[in-house]
């Protein structure tokens, strides 16, 4: 997704883990963050070389990558 170019993901890296601008900071730490009730300007007081759209894009991915999707099998 070209929209999501600060979000990387490189199987030698951060264990494999997709990750935000190089830096040590995984995505679904950024969503566990959320998901424990600390809003965007909590973590940017608490990470301050994170920008907002680091977050925004961290949850459009992980968004993206639980996306779920529902297919017919059929048998021949």
């Amino acid at each position: 997704m070209s929209q999501l170019d600060r979000i990387t993901q490189q199987p030698d890296i951060m264990g494999g883990r997709a990750f935000v601008r190089g830096l040590r900071v995984t995505v679904s730490m950024i969503v566990g963050q959320i998901g424990a009730g600390h809003s965007i300007a909590d973590m940017l007081a608490d990470y301050p070389y994170l920008q907002r759209e680091d977050i925004m894009q961290a949850l459009r991915y992980a968004a993206w990558r639980a996306e779920e999707r529902e297919l017919l099998l059929t048998v021949a």
